[in-house]
């Protein structure tokens, strides 16, 4: 159970208050959304809170996407949306967020039960008298739904939170707006912060045969490395990880959608697996290895294996899921990840496998007056990151050039790896940027995608949220031109915006701002904004000559038809 402990208080929470209080027990900050009159009693609650600060965002997928990025770095979050227009309108954003495993609690206000028994014809809907037919599609966005009322709101929340953090997806949370109004029945739950909440449990028995299992698969491997998944931090494991590497002597790397899960710092880290266009050495070392523990649940996607050139044997993969462990045709369930971690720290022997050969030093080019391009960006860019940064790199060209990169000690990263909604990375900042303030938050985004949700930059400037901000201008959607068989095409044309001049114009006056085309003004720029004392925004004018060439069709041809 997420929750155990009961509370009583002389006065009885009506039910939008008693969600909103539970839901920051577990530690939420923050609640994003816009606001709409069939969800006013979510927003009074939120707005009366003295836990939850209400964010508004410029439109419910922004919401959405900021939601997601807060949770990645918080551990949940909460999103407020009204009936049918807005929360079709965050839907892509919550999908994004149950295909990458992030717990988001979506909050729809509903037309009063008044309504719904007249069967009115009233706005948000198809003008039929029809109610309800909205909830069957945000529903299937989450792994957990309920309609509340205030006989059943206790026991509800109980079993949507329970699953959305089993599962580290989102929960869908319905309420019609008179019902919000009246006290909750039973005694209220307490609750715990989310670092407290029990893991997953597993099978003792179970448990035990699937560790007998692999440690059999060990003992036979002459070399082994660890692939640990993105799951590791949505379940908070890192600690774990890291003491059991540390205890083992394991080697590990890790693919793109994985980046700095753990440290890139520790003694044991490979590099980038993701088949030919690997760092140097580790397909060799991953694909030569007699075992492959995969500590998660890699993704094997497209955008996460060069294309699908990942040469994993399967024979040699065992598989350690969040909540069972798969070795050749064999399955153990449930098996909880964290008692996998934890059990192989002492049953495993110490290797001293000798240390991992440095990464090649960066070698940071170009003269002051050199127009800037991506060989002279990125190794600007590894020089210009700190420990503990939070790294947001949206879907397109700069994700292998930041994937490259070596991270300091403590710096995450996150790119939206498998979903892949380009715009998303915007929002996303400005929700990690909230949910850890006292880090720096690094956003790197294409000028196409930035298009999509840039007017969620008048949002960061009214709640104070300082990340910074690196739009790389190439007038294209360049990921879109790389991926076409032929280059020109005019639907991969952007309109020309003056990028540095948004903030100012969505009211972030004491931003620091610049746009830079040479090398020296980038690395002047740079500077500004390290020392800078609030938000900062870099317009890169890399311009359209800094697109690789298209892939040739018949590359194309085999990367989306040959599985």
């Amino acid at each position: 159970m997420a929750a155990q402990t009961r509370s009583h208080s002389a006065q009885t929470p009506t039910v939008a208050e008693y969600v909103v209080r539970r839901l920051a027990a577990l530690g939420i900050e923050h609640a994003f959304g816009v606001p709409g009159d069939y969800a006013f009693s979510f927003d009074d609650a939120i707005e009366a809170s003295p836990d939850v600060r209400w964010i508004g965002n410029a439109n419910e997928l922004n919401a959405a996407y900021a939601a997601d990025g807060y949770a990645r770095v918080r551990g949940a979050a909460i999103l407020s949306t009204t009936y049918a227009v807005g929360e079709l309108s965050a839907l892509n954003g919550v999908m994004g967020s149950k295909a990458e495993r992030v717990p988001v609690f979506h909050l729809v206000g509903l037309p009063s039960t008044k309504l719904q028994r007249a069967g009115a014809i009233t706005h948000h809907t198809f003008g039929d008298g029809v109610f309800g037919q909205f909830e069957q599609l945000s529903a299937f966005a989450a792994c957990a739904s309920t309609n509340l009322t205030p006989q059943n709101a206790v026991a509800e929340m109980e079993r949507v939170i329970d699953a959305a953090l089993a599962q580290r997806r989102p929960a869908y949370i319905c309420l019609a707006q008179d019902l919000g109004l009246l006290p909750v029945s039973g005694a209220p739950v307490a609750g715990l912060p989310l670092a407290q909440v029990p893991q997953p449990a597993s099978d003792p028995s179970v448990l035990d045969a699937a560790m007998n299992a692999i440690l059999k698969r060990f003992s036979a491997a002459g070399s082994q490395v660890v692939l640990p998944a993105y799951t590791i931090a949505r379940y908070g494991l890192q600690a774990r990880l890291s003491a059991m590497l540390a205890e083992t002597g394991l080697r590990y790397a890790t693919t793109v959608m994985d980046k700095a899960v753990i440290s890139e710092s520790t003694p044991g880290f490979l590099g980038i697996y993701s088949g030919v266009t690997s760092g140097p050495g580790v397909r060799e070392a991953v694909e030569g290895a007699d075992l492959v523990l995969d500590l998660g649940g890699t993704v094997l996607s497209d955008f996460n294996t060069g294309g699908w050139t990942d040469e994993l044997d399967p024979a040699k993969v065992v598989i350690v899921d969040t909540d069972h462990v798969r070795i050749g045709t064999q399955t153990y369930g449930p098996v909880s990840l964290a008692d996998v971690i934890t059990r192989l720290t002492t049953a495993l022997p110490h290797r001293d496998l000798g240390p991992v050969p440095p990464p090649r030093p960066v070698e940071v080019r170009g003269a002051v007056s050199d127009h800037i391009s991506s060989e002279t960006l990125y190794p600007r860019l590894q020089q210009f990151l700190r420990e503990d940064d939070i790294v947001i790199a949206e879907t397109g060209l700069c994700v292998p050039g930041v994937a490259a990169l070596r991270f300091p000690d403590g710096a995450v990263y996150h790119n939206q790896t498998l979903w892949g909604s380009i715009g998303w990375a915007t929002p996303a900042a400005f929700g990690a940027a909230l949910a850890a303030p006292d880090r720096r938050t690094i956003l790197i985004t294409g000028d196409g995608s930035h298009q999509l949700t840039a007017n969620d930059i008048g949002s960061m400037g009214r709640y104070g949220a300082q990340p910074i901000i690196i739009v790389l201008n190439n007038t294209k959607f360049g990921v879109e031109e790389v991926l076409s068989a032929q280059p020109g095409h005019e639907f991969n044309d952007l309109a020309a915006w003056n990028y540095h001049q948004l903030p100012a114009a969505f009211g972030c006056d004491t931003w620091y701002t610049a746009r830079v085309a040479t090398v020296g003004d980038l690395d002047n720029a740079l500077k500004r904004a390290a020392a800078h004392n609030d938000a900062s925004y870099i317009e890169v004018a890399l311009g359209a000559g800094d697109i690789p060439p298209p892939v040739p069709a018949e590359e194309l041809t085999r990367l989306y038809h040959m599985h």
